[in-house]
C-alpha cells in the first residue's frame, strides 16, 4: 500500500471521502472552512500535514490531516473510505504521520464519537484507535451534528 504526502490536486479526494461521513461528521463539502483546512494540511502550513493513501484518479482510500508540532501531536481529521475500512489502510496512515513526524516524549490525541454516538460502533473508530495503543480520556465537545465526542490519547516515547 502506498502512503504519500497530499498534492493539491487530492482535494477532490478528501471532498469524497468527507462526503462519506458526513452524516457522522456534520457538514464538510460544501464547507469553506473545511476546504481552507484541508488545502493548509496539503500545504504544509503552520505545523500542518496531510497524507493520502491514493487509488485510482482523484480517489482516494483514505486521507489524514494531522498536526505536526508536539510535544503534543494531533490527528485532526482521518477518513479511510468505506470500501477499505477493515483493510489497514487507517494503521497505515497513522504509522506514516508517526514516522515523519512524532519525536518523544510526548503524546499523539484524537478526538473521535463519544461511546453513546451512532457512529462509534458502526465506524469502528473507538476500537481503531485503542487498537493502537490510544486510550479514552476526557469528553471533548459535541461534534456540530450534536453528537458526543471524546479524547484519545497515545504516549510517545
Amino acid at each position: 500500500m502506498t502512503i504519500r504526502q497530499a498534492r493539491a490536486h487530492d482535494l477532490p479526494g478528501f471532498l469524497g471521502l468527507a462526503a462519506q461521513v458526513e452524516q457522522w461528521f456534520g457538514p464538510m463539502v460544501e464547507e469553506p472552512g473545511f476546504h481552507d483546512a484541508v488545502r493548509r494540511h496539503i500545504a504544509g502550513r503552520d505545523g500542518h500535514a496531510a497524507l493520502v493513501a491514493p487509488s485510482c484518479g482523484t480517489r482516494l482510500l483514505g486521507g489524514l490531516l494531522f498536526g505536526t508540532e508536539g510535544p503534543t501531536y494531533h490527528v485532526h481529521w482521518l477518513v479511510v473510505s468505506s470500501r477499505a475500512r477493515g483493510t489497514g489502510v487507517g494503521r497505515a496512515l497513522i504509522e506514516e504521520a508517526v514516522h515523519r513526524w512524532v519525536r518523544g516524549p510526548g503524546e499523539i490525541e484524537v478526538v473521535t464519537f463519544g461511546p453513546d454516538h451512532p457512529g462509534a460502533h458502526v465506524s469502528g473508530a473507538r476500537v481503531f484507535y485503542e487498537r493502537l495503543g490510544f486510550v479514552p480520556a476526557e469528553a471533548a465537545a459535541p461534534g456540530p451534528e450534536g453528537g458526543s465526542r471524546q479524547v484519545y490519547r497515545r504516549a510517545v516515547g
